[in-house]
Formats: C-alpha cells, sequence, structure tokens
C-alpha cells in the first residue's frame, strides 16, 4: 500500500489514506513519490504520529528524514498526547489534533478479576532488546531494591534471539548475566518466543508493576495494555508516556539512568497499590469517542 503504483491501480477503492507505521523501509524519495500518488489520485493522507523518536533505530536520521517528509505532507496529522503535539508544532510548524489511544485488551479482559497472591511482583520484560531499551543497568537497580521490599520478587523476561549470534537481535552477554543473577536468587529468569495475545495477557495481569526500561522513545501499547488489566507501570522520562495513562516514572534517557529516582519510583508502587485500572464502562466510552472524532476528521477532508 505504500508502493505508488498501489495507490494508482487502488484509487478507486479508498476515500482516505491513513497511515499509523510499517514505513520503516521506505527511503524518504519513496514515501515523497506516495505522496505525489495520493495528490494525484485527489487522496487525502491522515498521519497517525506514534513515535517521534524511532524504539528500532539506533540512529534517528533516518527516521527524522521521514517524519520531514509524512509531518508536512500530510492533510492532517493525529497524535496521543499533548507533549508530542507540541514537539510536531515546535519542529514542523502543524497542529496535531490529540486522541488518546483506545483499550488494547479486549472487552472481556477489561472485566478479568486479578489472580490473587502473597508477593509483590515485579517484572521487567527486555523482549528482544530493540535498540530504545538498556535493561540490564534497569535489571541492576531493581534487583537490589527488590530486596529492600518484604515479599518482593523481581521477574525479568527476555527472548532467545538475544542469545544467537546469527540473530539480529543479537545482545552478547546479556543472558550471562541475568542467568547469573538468577543464579544468585536475584531475580526469576523467563527466557521464551514471543507471547501471543492471551499469554501476553496472563503474563501483564499477573504482574503488580511492570517496569519499561527505555532510553528513547514515544508512546507506549505495553502501558495500554497494563492499564486495561490493572497493572502498575514505571515508565521513564524520556517520551510522553506519562501523559497516556497513570504511571509511577523514573529519569531515564539518552543521557543515562537516574538509580535514585527508580528505587523511588518502585517503593511508590509497592506502597500505593494495586495499581490504577482502566474502568471498562469508561474504556468503551472513550472508544466511541475516538471512533467519533476519526468519523468526523475524514468526512472534513471529503
Amino acid at each position: 500500500m505504500l508502493d505508488p503504483g498501489w495507490v494508482d491501480e487502488h484509487a478507486d477503492s479508498f476515500d482516505v489514506f491513513h497511515l499509523h507505521f510499517g514505513f520503516d523501509a521506505q527511503t524518504p524519495s519513496r514515501l515523497d513519490d506516495l505522496l505525489t500518488a495520493l495528490r494525484g489520485n485527489g487522496k487525502p493522507l491522515v498521519y497517525t504520529v506514534h513515535d517521534l523518536a524511532n524504539p528500532h533505530h539506533h540512529d534517528e536520521g533516518e527516521h527524522r528524514a521521514q517524519l520531514d517528509v509524512l509531518v508536512p505532507g500530510a492533510d492532517r496529522l493525529i497524535t496521543l498526547t499533548p507533549g508530542a503535539a507540541r514537539e510536531i508544532a515546535a519542529r514542523w510548524g502543524r497542529t496535531a489534533t490529540v486522541l488518546p489511544h483506545p483499550h488494547v485488551v479486549e472487552p472481556d479482559g477489561l472485566l478479568r478479576p486479578r489472580p490473587p497472591h502473597d508477593t509483590f511482583r515485579v517484572g521487567l520484560h527486555a523482549k528482544s532488546i530493540r535498540p530504545n531499551m538498556a535493561p540490564l543497568p534497569v535489571v541492576r537497580v531493581l534487583a537490589d531494591a527488590v530486596a529492600e521490599l518484604p515479599g518482593a520478587v523481581l521477574r525479568v523476561d527476555c527472548h532467545p534471539d538475544v542469545d544467537d549470534a546469527e540473530s539480529h537481535w543479537y545482545a552478547p552477554g546479556v543472558l550471562d548475566e541475568l542467568r547469573g543473577m538468577s543464579r544468585e536468587g536475584r531475580l526469576e529468569l523467563s527466557v521464551h518466543d514471543y507471547f501471543d495475545d492471551d499469554a501476553l495477557w496472563d503474563y501483564l495481569i499477573g504482574l503488580d508493576v511492570s517496569v519499561l526500561p527505555y532510553r528513547f522513545g514515544t508512546h507506549s501499547g505495553w502501558l495500554e495494555a497494563c492499564y486495561d488489566l490493572g497493572t502498575a507501570v514505571i515508565a521513564p522520562s524520556c517520551g510522553f508516556y506519562a501523559q497516556q495513562r497513570p504511571c509511577f516514572t523514573y529519569g531515564h534517557d539518552r543521557r543515562g539512568l537516574d538509580t535514585a529516582s527508580l528505587r523511588d519510583a518502585l517503593r511508590r508502587a509497592y506502597e500505593e497499590r494495586p495499581g490504577p485500572r482502566a474502568d471498562p464502562v469508561e474504556r468503551g466510552a472513550e472508544r466511541v469517542r475516538i471512533a467519533r472524532a476519526h468519523e468526523l476528521l475524514y468526512a472534513d477532508l471529503l
């Protein structure tokens, strides 16, 4: 769909082209070709700016160049938080409509009871260690801090590809250190392939708090899922996570980690549990409002 030829071939089958993700592999010039094809066919572009910094890229240059095409060229912009909208205005002089992210967990899951347990379970999922993640410095602090909280345990999850020298995600030494900490009893380590949705919801609802080990980024669907399930989140100071949903925050960005703020956020989550949880009725009403806002925005373009 990002190919100009696709636009020319299918122009009679759509009214508005709405872009969210999926353009990482497109050069800025190809994205400019896409915009030219849309304009030539009289099709407006709506772009939801989820990421001002791409969590999959070490170097921001390519993503910035892509945004320099898409943001000025879109007919309408949407983003998720006021902070992101302010940054868009400052960088490109464009106004973005702020619409929150709708619920991630399906409606039945919003009503799911949280499982009772006697411990305070802290989770950090390193996934495949995307470029925006710095899990080990965060885990080291958490392991020490959890040991000071009665009944607290730390669970760390990771995908096996970080230990595969043939994998794009190879991160030598990470699992060696985590396994060592596990043998010392400082954390519980779980190495497994990607969760499907049901397994992910089971994992998240079994935690009291999920810690996001990001050093750059913008918004988080993971945070939204935690809010749906009543799992507290400790989010970094980079990006605009704290504007999405209620969460605890700590200092973490490209400049490094503020260990004291992470320890403080963990203690606050421990003392103020249970974490905030989305009201299912309000989440449903919010989704209707978001859909209506999109409908009005599309209609205004036609």
